[in-house]
């Protein structure tokens, strides 16, 4: 600890080990050592004491659409960065679709790294996209740094993104695990979709009727066959459906290389509290019942699920419309993800070290990060966000930094308040101020 330049104190630090009062080494950005709370200060450090509130490692969220070149009136760098900053982000992962190019090749993968690199306020890495032409682009882009590949089985909402039918996923999925490369699947079946009720209109119950569970839950049982023949790593995205879960469960205990996410609305908000018309609630697949929700959280809480990330999908104000067929599917929920997820595991008798599980250690271990992001441990990157647990606000939508500030949680109440966010020891956000962007760029 000698040659510390800074060190984070706090009563409650959230640790491998446990939650303990401790005192945090840091050298040039990276944890040098976890101390006693009362351990001496090196001549030259600079002590921040937090005092009771909690540090936390940052989190790291790998499902973010950025929208970053080709619909930045959606999103951007700038501001999704600012966003997950101020809700206690320090890494994320962008989604290869919604910007124009898509990151579908090497060429397209430099593009949108171009765009980035001065504007991101966190660090930022990236995955590829698989589509039923670019066979060929899967394994150059796995050089070139992404973190694997997403796939649609179902249509994505936009033209350049098309989805993969089984023996495109085939093929996909087979060169993908040729150089032991990850595979992660928006999984709705299409012929489901297509059988389902098509209604239209604002009724929210109609919409949940067009998107229903089996339709999840055949696309993973597709998708895990594949997986088990190919001895595939593959990885669900934002599941919604329970019903799947005993298929999940019993791949993984076949020895099947799968994991699973779910995502802050899921967890927090359900179809009985939806009012008609309003599509901030809108995503695909769909926000559904309240013991639907009860499920998730047992997976979760018995690691049937691995993970938590926002899936945070924004567009501009005028496509949320009040008719759910038509108005743009997505949920943004980049700053207010920690504190949505931790209101609503309190009240289920989860801790914060439940929570750092979810949305930081084990979302670093999905992307192969685990050695560098997501813990509070020597060796690791000095990223944390300082949290008060028990203060509470309310949300509006005027103090997100959202491009677009329209959202699902407007006017509740959660716990939960990030004090600052810190990147590589360099506090990059505290109390609304935001310093210059810092963040780097990641590669696999």
């Amino acid at each position: 600890m000698s040659d510390a330049d800074l060190v984070l104190r706090s009563t409650r630090v959230i640790t491998p080990e446990g939650t303990r009062a401790a005192s945090v080494a840091v050298t040039a950005g990276t944890i040098t050592a976890v101390l006693p709370h009362d351990a001496d200060v090196p001549a030259g450090a600079r002590l921040e004491d937090v005092g009771d509130d909690v540090l936390l490692p940052g989190l790291v969220d790998t499902h973010v659409h950025v929208n970053d070149p080709g619909r930045t009136e959606w999103e951007g760098f700038w501001t999704a960065t600012r966003a997950a900053a101020a809700g206690g982000i320090t890494t994320l992962v962008d989604m290869p679709l919604n910007s124009v190019p898509p990151t579908t090749t090497v060429e397209h993968l430099r593009t949108k790294q171009r765009v980035a690199r001065d504007k991101a306020h966190v660090d930022v890495g990236f995955w590829g996209g698989a589509l039923p032409d670019n066979v060929k682009d899967l394994r150059p882009l796995h050089d070139a740094g992404v973190f694997g590949f997403k796939a649609f089985l179902s249509p994505s909402g936009v033209d350049e993104f098309p989805h993969l039918d089984q023996e495109q996923l085939a093929q996909s999925l087979a060169e993908i695990a040729g150089f032991d490369g990850l595979l992660i699947v928006h999984a709705e079946d299409p012929h489901h979709l297509a059988a389902a009720p098509q209604h239209g209109g604002p009724r929210y119950a109609d919409f949940l009727a067009s998107r229903p569970r089996d339709a999840e839950d055949t696309a993973i049982a597709a998708l895990v066959a594949h997986a088990r023949r190919l001895h595939a790593r593959v990885h669900v995205l934002h599941l919604s459906s329970s019903d799947a879960l005993p298929l999940i469960a019993r791949a993984r205990a076949d020895g099947v290389r799968l994991t699973v996410e779910t995502c802050p609305h899921y967890l927090t908000l359900t179809a009985e509290e939806v009012p008609d018309g309003a599509s901030e609630f809108k995503c695909c697949p769909p926000i559904r019942e309240a013991a639907n929700q009860d499920l998730l959280w047992q997976a979760l809480a018995d690691g049937t699920i691995d993970c938590v990330v926002t899936d945070h999908s924004p567009s501009t104000a005028d496509l949320k419309t009040d008719d759910f067929a038509t108005a743009w599917g997505g949920i943004s929920g980049l700053q207010l993800s920690l504190p949505a997820v931790w209101t609503a595991a309190r009240a289920r008798g989860h801790g914060l070290e439940d929570v750092v599980r979810w949305m930081s250690s084990r979302t670093a271990a999905l992307v192969g990060l685990d050695g560098r992001k997501g813990a509070i441990a020597p060796g690791h990157d000095a990223d944390f966000a300082v949290l008060a647990p028990d203060e509470t606000f309310t949300v509006d939508p005027a103090a997100l930094q959202h491009r677009n500030r329209v959202t699902a949680y407007a006017g509740r109440t959660l716990y939960g308040v990030v004090r600052s966010t810190w990147l590589r020891g360099e506090r990059i956000v505290a109390d609304g101020d935001f310093t210059e962007p810092r963040g780097r760029l990641l590669t696999r």
